[in-house]
């Protein structure tokens, strides 16, 4: 199987102090050809791991399926070196009944790791009709819970601990604050793929009452696959493009960033979001003024 990170000897410098040679790690990055029921829908550029679940995780993205039961089977073919199983091509079945892909999910050309919208047909095709809705979804959570996610997705990047260059993306279940599943990769797009597709093979499309946390920043792209997996909550540690802030204002999406120690920016449906400590804080000193008055009144009262 291929491996997650790779060995590389490297020359270390700094200027004025030091120059060594040493082993370091990089994040692996393999090219995956993604097929559907033998013809060859995408290649992507990924971290080799949890191959199926970015597989399907893109196939709910892409809208081709959103439940465990559309597909049957996925499985590795040989690769095109010497009809030799190099783990990087994935044939995926589809149930009786379920159409297959729309000719404008094919990708043009090889999709790149920064990229998971590359070589869509059109412009038109870039935008995905869910299945699912998430303006109707009841998740209010507490501003100290989504602020203690990023420590969390981090704490548990074992890969990046290793190299450094690697995104993650993982599922908090609103109502408790758990973790469910952690998937990195060096294509953000694919780790949300990553988790998306276990959300599909666990039960957990549409995925109600969750919060998708990314590393890093939040485009378009992760905007709708969030709304493609019934996402009600897209938390990331930096910034929205425009029109991703636009696409969760208009779908009733919660899109929160810069979620960086105890502040945050909410750019959409701030109304799930609470703030307990802060609301414990104001009503605090109006009960005390509230108290210092009834007491001045029992004095001026008294005979």
């Amino acid at each position: 199987m291929s491996r997650i990170a790779a060995r590389r000897r490297v020359t270390r410098i700094t200027v004025g102090e030091y120059r060594n040679s040493r082993s370091d790690s990089l994040t692996a990055e393999e090219p995956l050809e993604i097929r559907v029921q033998g013809r060859s829908l995408a290649v992507t550029m990924r971290t080799p791991g949890h191959d199926v679940e970015l597989a399907t995780g893109f196939l709910v993205s892409e809208g081709v399926i959103a439940a465990a039961d559309e597909m049957l089977t996925a499985r590795y073919c040989a690769g095109a070196v010497d009809n030799v199983n190099t783990y990087n091509v994935l044939d995926v079945a589809l149930a009786p009944g379920v159409a297959p892909p729309d000719p404008s999910v094919e990708r043009n050309f090889l999709t790149n790791s920064s990229c998971g919208l590359c070589g869509k047909a059109s412009i038109d095709s870039v935008r995905t009709q869910s299945r699912y809705t998430v303006a109707d979804d009841p998740l209010v959570i507490d501003a100290a819970m989504i602020a203690g996610f990023p420590d969390t997705l981090r704490a548990g990047q074992a890969v990046f601990e290793r190299t450094g260059g690697i995104h993650a993306a993982a599922l908090f279940d609103g109502a408790t604050g758990e973790m469910l599943v952690l998937r990195e990769d060096v294509g953000r797009h694919n780790a949300v793929d990553k988790v998306i597709g276990w959300a599909l093979q666990n039960g957990r499309l549409p995925g109600r009452g969750l919060v998708l946390q990314v590393s890093g920043r939040t485009s378009f792209e992760l905007t709708q696959k969030a709304l493609m997996a019934g996402i009600p909550m897209l938390t990331a540690v930096s910034a929205p493009s425009s029109l991703a802030a636009d696409l969760a204002q208009e779908m009733g999406l919660t899109l929160v960033g810069f979620v960086r120690g105890p502040s945050m920016v909410i750019y959409s449906r701030p109304d799930r979001v609470v703030d307990a400590e802060l609301e414990a804080a104001v009503s605090t000193p109006s009960d005390l003024a509230a108290s210092a008055h009834e007491v001045a009144l029992d004095e001026v009262e008294q005979p």
